[in-house]
């Protein structure tokens, strides 16, 4: 997975830096070393807390803590720690978009889908 970090003023939305996740590190890049080192330290290895309804199980409320190492670390680091870090506004781009919409596929949880498609750009199986 791919998140593009851009600028809140931009009007033409284009990214001026992007951290990659393969499964295992993130590699971040930047055209300047400040901005580049800025969005790194934002995805340093620690934990992440998100006060968002959809990381949290049901029927519970108040922040979530996620553990560094997964997908879902990583998502929750670009969407909340980098973006209140770097005051960039992140969009979060699929590494490659295979198949489509299958109801019956509909027993996995979203994240262990997202994670199953993200292991398929890596060249991993499932």
């Amino acid at each position: 997975m791919i998140a593009e970090f851009l600028r809140p003023d931009d009007e033409e939305k284009h990214a001026v830096a992007t951290a990659t996740w393969d499964g295992h590190d993130v590699t971040v890049t930047a055209g300047a070393d400040e901005l580049r080192a800025a969005v790194a330290r934002a995805f340093r290895r620690a934990p992440v807390a998100v006060d968002d309804a959809s990381y949290r199980r049901l029927g519970t409320h108040g922040s979530v803590v996620i553990q560094p190492g997964g997908l879902e670390w990583f998502r929750a680091a670009a969407q909340v720690r980098a973006v209140a870090e770097t005051g960039l506004l992140v969009r979060l781009v699929p590494g490659v978009v295979e198949g489509g919409y299958d109801p019956a596929a509909g027993y996995r949880r979203f994240e262990e889908q997202i994670e199953r498609l993200d292991a398929r750009t890596r060249g991993a199986t499932s």
